[in-house]
This record gives C-alpha cells, sequence and structure tokens, in this order.
C-alpha cells in the first residue's frame, strides 16, 4: 500500500509540475490558490486527482498485465 501511494504521489508530482512549470516556479503560491476557480475540462479543482487517477489505473493495468506475461514463463 505504501509503494502504490508513493508511486500515486509522484506521479501527481510529475504531472502537476510538468503539466504548469512554468507557474509554478514563478508564482506557486497563486498558482495553488487559484485550483478552486480552476475549469479544467468542466472538471474543476478535483482535475489534478482525476488526471492523475486515470494515468495510475493505466500504469497499474499495464503492470498487471506485465505481471500476467511474466507468471506464465
Amino acid at each position: 500500500m505504501k509503494k502504490e501511494l508513493s508511486i500515486f504521489t509522484g506521479l501527481f508530482l510529475f504531472l502537476a509540475i510538468g503539466m504548469h512549470f512554468k507557474e509554478w516556479m514563478s508564482h506557486p503560491i497563486e498558482h495553488a490558490m487559484a485550483l478552486p476557480s480552476a475549469g479544467a475540462y468542466g472538471i474543476g479543482a478535483f482535475h489534478p486527482l482525476v488526471f492523475t487517477l486515470a494515468l495510475y489505473l493505466l500504469l497499474a493495468l499495464g503492470r498487471g498485465v506485465g505481471k500476467l506475461f511474466s507468471r506464465g514463463k
């Protein structure tokens, strides 16, 4: 569980900094405070978690398929 939480957190930070690098480097506090009024694809303030969860589930699916095929050998 701890490993999965660290993977999710690392993915969250990677995506947040990767997508909004300029904002996080120039004015991080203002960027974080503007999150409640964010309108990303109609998801709003929860868009970072939704996008991170979607990518995490894709990675978990890939890891699961990889484990399934590696057990067969």
